[in-house]
């Protein structure tokens, strides 16, 4: 699946870079001396990456753990987001990842137990603190090949005021599985409706799919949530959307559900500009949205009017108490 591997001079010798070279034994390993070289060089070009994409394993310094986006969130007392994987597996067309960052390389930060011990360092004990991860890169979808979450599961098994996130459109969860189910972790599945998966969501698992695996982690006692983040508009849209609710709440119990978020599809204008550059034939950039102050997205109102009408949508299957629409400001 790799064919390549660069590998910082660092973490040549660190023993997860040796099992994640073990593991790609064709692959060809190129020796660098810090990722920006390659990761940051301005002479690249994301569409053409994404088809081949390599890897790179790196040492991170400093900023493990971040604040997050005043609108993110669900509920807890603070919040916070890491990225220990920068660039995801799938290509959906409307990632911002695509206009943040030059390379499609999958950058994987070797270095665990300084975000852990960074983690640990932001708690505030008697506090519900919240952790995301699946910011920059899908939490699971590439777990084989990182084993971060194999390294999460004990520490948070230890602290009860930590709650971690994995944000994730993958069926990849047989680590979870074969762990002991933590209340304080919460697997988040992605989902947008039928259509807007077969147009824009390339090489991610179906929706049925992603339910069969949100419903193995809840018959072993794991927590799921649900993120309708971003909606995409398309026609239909209130029919496309009510058949997705009622073909996961058909199948996944509410009880099992820990939360519901909804939240728009908004990108800074030059992330937008990038993206429409890498794909100008694409639908979704040539129509329906609009500039706002520095941001693209759906014009105000329709943006407002997509939001409400889905909260009220999903209080047919879940309590307001677990719906939580997360709007920038």
């Amino acid at each position: 699946m790799i064919p390549l591997v660069y590998v910082e001079e660092s973490v040549r010798n660190h023993p997860r870079t040796e099992s994640i070279l073990a593991r790609h034994p064709r692959a060809s390993v190129v020796p660098i001396e810090r990722y920006g070289s390659i990761f940051n060089h301005s002479q690249q070009n994301f569409r053409l990456q994404k088809q081949r994409p390599a890897l790179i394993l790196a040492n991170k310094h400093d900023h493990f753990v971040q604040p997050a986006p005043d609108a993110y969130g669900v509920g807890g007392d603070h919040n916070w987001y890491f990225s220990h994987m920068l660039n995801c597996l799938y290509d959906c067309r409307y990632c911002f990842l695509q206009g943040m960052y030059r390379s499609a390389h999958y950058l994987v930060f070797i270095n665990f137990e300084d975000f852990l011990e960074d983690i640990d360092n932001k708690i505030e004990p008697g506090k519900q603190n919240w952790f995301f991860s699946g910011y920059d890169a899908d939490s699971l979808a590439l777990e084989p090949v990182t084993g971060f979450v194999a390294n999460a599961l004990p520490f948070f098994a230890s602290r009860a005021d930590a709650w971690l996130e994995l944000r994730t459109k993958s069926t990849q969860v047989r680590e979870l599985l074969g762990h002991e189910p933590l209340g304080n972790v919460v697997t988040a599945f992605s989902f947008t409706p039928e259509a807007t998966w077969k147009a824009t969501e390339h090489k991610v698992p179906s929706i049925e799919k992603r339910i069969q695996a949100m419903q193995q982690l809840a018959e072993h006692g794991w927590p799921v949530a649900l993120r309708f983040d971003p909606l995409i508009e398309q026609a239909g849209f209130n029919d496309a959307y009510s058949e997705l609710f009622e073909q996961i709440f058909s199948q996944v119990p509410e009880s099992a559900i820990h939360s519901a978020t909804i939240g728009p599809l908004r990108m800074p204008k030059q992330f937008h500009r990038t993206m429409e550059s890498l794909y100008p034939e694409e639908p979704l950039f040539v129509s329906g949205l609009a500039q706002r102050n520095s941001m693209v997205s759906y014009p105000a109102a329709r943006e407002a009017e997509m939001i409400d009408w889905a909260t009220d949508e999903l209080e047919k299957h879940l309590p307001s108490s677990k719906i939580f629409p997360n709007l920038p400001a």
